[in-house]
């Protein structure tokens, strides 16, 4: 009979069980926000390429941006730019060394989510 080498390993199932640190939420978040913006950028280059096409195009996009759904694309397409930008800073620094103890990637998740809320707030209601 053979037996596995790491018979003895623990087998946990439960995902609910799983403590997941804030560190883990924001790059898990930056990695969505970079879907986002993938998907967030081509609608915005179509609405840029119609507008620049006539002056009927660019009045059909005006109005269409006085829309909620519009408003609502924008800010999303934005506040993806502003929290993937700023979680973007914290890896680049993380790169040159700093940060890279469990204390200091809890403290820079933390700086993350806080600086990217307040810019998110300031550009959400710029936006509306």
């Amino acid at each position: 009979m053979i037996k596995a080498v790491n018979d003895k390993r623990p087998v946990n199932l439960d995902l609910s069980t799983i403590h997941v640190p804030l560190p883990a939420y924001v790059s898990i978040t930056h990695r969505i926000t970079g879907v986002m913006l993938f998907v967030g950028v081509g609608i915005l280059l179509w609405m840029l390429d119609v507008s620049l096409t006539s002056a009927e195009g660019f009045a059909k996009v005006q109005e269409c941006l006085d829309s909620f759904f519009a408003k609502l694309i924008v800010c999303g397409v934005v506040s993806a730019f502003i929290y993937h930008t700023v979680a973007g800073i914290r890896h680049l620094i993380m790169d040159m060394g700093y940060g890279e103890t469990l204390e200091g990637g809890v403290k820079g998740a933390k700086a993350v989510a806080v600086v990217s809320a307040v810019l998110i707030v300031i550009a959400g209601g710029w936006i509306w």
